[in-house]
């Protein structure tokens, strides 16, 4: 196992030769610095596990240094060091970042006893961070399919704002997958560990709604025999994600406004406050602003929740996601069956990609699992895919859309079409197109098409 690594910065040469031998004897690896700049280039160069820092070194002060080396490696753990400790000087140490302080002159046995714990305390921050990487990448490519660029750059937003606890609201039509990217972002959280607990708002009627999300005390109200925890102070520590929160009734925006604002709520028949340490994750599929002119949604509450906004594409406008999302539930739904359905015949493929999904990813779990169910054989033929009317292939939707969409949907579509014919194979897709390669490749680009979707599956050549 490598050595731990101490940096010790003091201006004092014979207490850094003494602390040098008494660390090296306990099998330290030790870096010395007697200068602000010397102990920034120890913790460049070196990397140290921990640093013990005088207070005072000449006429620079430990704090500062403190606050420095912490900027260059935030995982570092430092104790500072002190010929006259006193709370206030604790507390300022505390504050800006040290895991603990000493007094001079030192006892060698409490300062190995202390390294060895601020160690212990470092490696268990190590590994936890260790660990919710591990979880969000594993969170990510399991349970999230992003093959679709639209989707690449959702997925991109919530790497980048899980590490914060400002207030998320994600936009999507219903069956997009709402609750999925809240929970990407708890598990890719520091929350991770604490609890995520979920509401549909829309679900519950307004009386029962207040009481689910403040809880009661005993005696709040009749019936009300025991203390009951509100999903607020169930999601203390962690993440409350608030489902189709345009439903919230107005008398509860004004309550749950006063949560964001304050941290703190009262539950029924509770004279006192309760304090919450809560990261918000909200959902909708309505327009918020919509209902925020309609006088229906507190405006106020509006910019409180739209700090920063997540819109998921619906899966009409991400047909890349499509084939792979399909492949995704056959291989679930086929082992909780325990049914040999391996793939589908070209024939059913395109009839998944020219669909139009009102359901979106919801719709087509459910559509994938129907056929799972009822298939004799091990590939999925079109006459299991029980599609709804809105085939875009149909157009008898009454609502006309424009030439140019018309053109565009009408090539996609060819191109489809054209792509399942001979099993996804390009060459041979351009020649029957009239094109030559690289302008099919390009016309694939923008339709946001993935030719091997298209390529024979293996159950297909088991039945061959």
């Amino acid at each position: 196992m490598a050595k731990a690594k101490i940096l010790v910065v003091d201006d004092d040469p014979s207490l850094l030769n003494m602390l040098k031998l008494h660390l090296e004897a306990a099998n330290y690896e030790v870096i010395l610095a007697e200068t602000e700049s010397e102990a920034v280039t120890g913790t460049t160069k070196e990397i140290p596990d921990l640093a013990i820092v005088d207070l005072r070194i000449g006429e620079e002060s430990g704090i500062e240094v403190l606050e420095k080396l912490r900027h260059l490696q935030p995982a570092l753990s430092v104790i500072i060091a002190t010929a006259h400790a006193t709370i206030d000087t604790a507390v300022q140490a505390t504050k800006k970042g040290a895991y603990d302080y000493i007094t001079k002159p030192f006892d060698t046995v409490d300062l190995l006893h202390r390294l060895e714990k601020a160690l212990e305390v470092r490696s268990l921050r190590v590994e936890l961070e260790r660990l919710r990487t591990q979880v969000l990448e594993r969170y990510q490519f399991d349970e999230i399919i992003a093959c679709s660029e639209q989707m690449r750059n959702v997925l991109h937003q919530v790497v980048q704002i899980a590490s914060t606890d400002s207030t998320v609201c994600v936009y999507g039509e219903s069956g997009t997958g709402k609750e999925l990217i809240a929970k990407a972002l708890h598990v890719a959280s520091r929350r991770a560990l604490g609890p995520f607990v979920a509401i549909n708002c829309g679900a519950i009627p307004e009386g029962l709604l207040e009481n689910e999300l403040f809880g009661h005390t005993k005696g709040a109200y009749t019936g009300a025999d025991r203390t009951k925890k509100g999903l607020l102070q169930q999601a203390d520590g962690g993440t409350l994600f608030l489902d189709e929160i345009g439903e919230l009734p107005t008398a509860l925006q004004v309550k749950f406004l006063r949560v964001l604002q304050e941290r703190e709520f009262y539950p029924l028949g509770v004279g006192q406050p309760i304090k919450v340490n809560i990261r918000l994750v909200a959902a909708t599929n309505q327009d918020l602003q919509k209902l925020v002119s309609q006088g229906k949604f507190r405006e106020d509450l509006y910019y409180r929740i739209h700090v920063l906004p997540i819109i998921l594409p619906p899966l009409r406008e991400r047909p890349a996601d499509i084939a792979p999302l399909a492949r995704h539930f056959l291989q679930h739904f086929a082992q909780e069956t325990n049914k040999e359905v391996q793939g589908f015949t070209p024939e059913a493929l395109q009839r998944l990609m020219l669909y139009g999904w009102p359901g979106n990813v919801r719709e087509l779990a459910n559509i994938i699992e129907r056929a799972v169910v009822l298939s004799p054989n091990s590939l999925i033929t079109p006459d299991l895919l029980l599609l709804g009317k809105t085939e875009i292939l149909s157009f008898r939707s009454p609502d006309l859309c424009t030439l140019r969409e018309a053109r565009e949907r009408f090539e996609r579509n060819y191109l489809v079409q054209v792509l399942s014919a001979v099993k996804g194979h390009v060459s041979r897709a351009a020649n029957l197109a009239g094109k030559d390669r690289a302008e099919f490749y390009r016309l694939l680009r923008r339709h946001a098409i993935v030719p091997s979707t298209f390529k024979e599956e293996k159950g297909e050549r088991m039945t061959a």
